[in-house]
């Protein structure tokens, strides 16, 4: 029971941290509330934060069923979440050391803005390696079924509100200046938690 909870506060911990840094789809979310209004960015921001919900669905899920059915499946996951969690660290540590970093924003096309959102978080080829980091450090090979649907359920919810906070906090321009002040700190903060967490999920053992 501890090692499950402590497994899933990890999880949940390394998807929290992972809203500090700037992919596709908060970009797509900023660019839209700066250009279009905040209801616009808003309404984008849902559509990424339930595609969130559904990629995590599906990574439960197929992570589950390889547990059943391969007994070294879990090793094989655990191993390709490390390698994303290092990606993003190097990802973190070379824009910290970049001097002109920059938040490029692109406004969303189309009036489906919730549909948008949802496509561009379900065509993002990097989701999956993100899920299975995730997954493979919150749900072991013997973990209870309550593990999953927590994670499953948290997830959706944190994402859902962390991009929405986007679609709200970017809309104005003072915020996007003081990020740009501060983002080689941020970024260098999370270089070293995505390598923290790639270590944690690569020598984790249940």
């Amino acid at each position: 029971m501890n090692a499950d909870l402590s497994s899933l506060l990890l999880a949940l911990g390394i998807f929290a941290v992972g809203f500090v840094s700037i992919g596709p789809n908060i970009l797509a979310i900023i660019g839209t509330s700066m250009e279009r209004g905040r209801r616009s960015g808003a309404r984008l921001a849902l559509g990424v934060g339930l595609g969130s919900g559904i990629w995590a669905t599906l990574t439960v899920a197929g992570l589950t069923a390889l547990i059943a059915a391969f007994a070294y499946a879990i090793t094989v996951l655990k191993i390709l979440g490390a390698a994303y969690l290092i990606w993003l660290a190097f990802k973190a540590f070379r824009s910290a050391a970049s001097r002109n970093g920059h938040i490029a924003v692109k406004a969303a096309r189309g009036d489906r803005l919730l549909l948008q959102g949802l496509a561009i978080q379900m065509t993002n080829p990097k989701a999956a390696l993100h899920w299975i980091a995730i997954v493979g450090v919150g749900l072991g090979p013997n973990a209870p079924l309550w593990v999953g649907f927590v994670l499953i359920v948290s997830c959706t919810i944190m994402s859902v509100l962390a991009h929405l906070a986007y679609a709200v906090t970017f809309s104005t321009q003072p915020v996007v200046t003081l990020y740009r002040r501060s983002r080689r700190v941020i970024e260098a903060g999370l270089g070293v938690f995505f390598t923290f967490a790639a270590f944690k999920l690569a020598t984790y053992r249940s």
